[in-house]
């Protein structure tokens, strides 16, 4: 996002683009979703790590029964209104939320 911006609206403008990439993408994000949840107890913020990752284990979970189209359409539209210098802008976030939540398991 940092260093290739348009790469990464590249990649968004490609979500839900296939039944492959649509059902990859939402399995995906059950992984991570799963793994706030089951390691919830053992952070230093479990409540934190429970909703969000209750939340995107639900929201994922929705995702698998909406037409594919809908979301791509979706990706696309989020794509035309995030710019490249957006993603740059917003990188950094990325950055400290990852941060963040390896310094929340240690």
């Amino acid at each position: 996002m940092l260093f290739n911006p348009k790469k990464a609206n590249d990649i968004l403008r490609k979500a839900g683009s296939t039944n492959f990439i649509n059902y990859a993408e939402i399995t995906t994000r059950i992984i991570p979703a799963v793994g706030l949840i089951l390691s919830a107890d053992n952070s230093k913020y479990p409540d934190i790590f429970k909703i969000f990752g209750w939340f995107m284990l639900l929201t994922s979970l929705v995702l698998y029964f909406v037409p594919r189209q809908l979301h791509h359409n979706f990706s696309l539209k989020a794509a035309d209104i995030l710019k490249p210098i957006y993603f740059q802008l917003i990188s950094p976030f990325a950055f400290l939320i990852g941060t963040w939540l390896i310094y929340s398991v240690i």
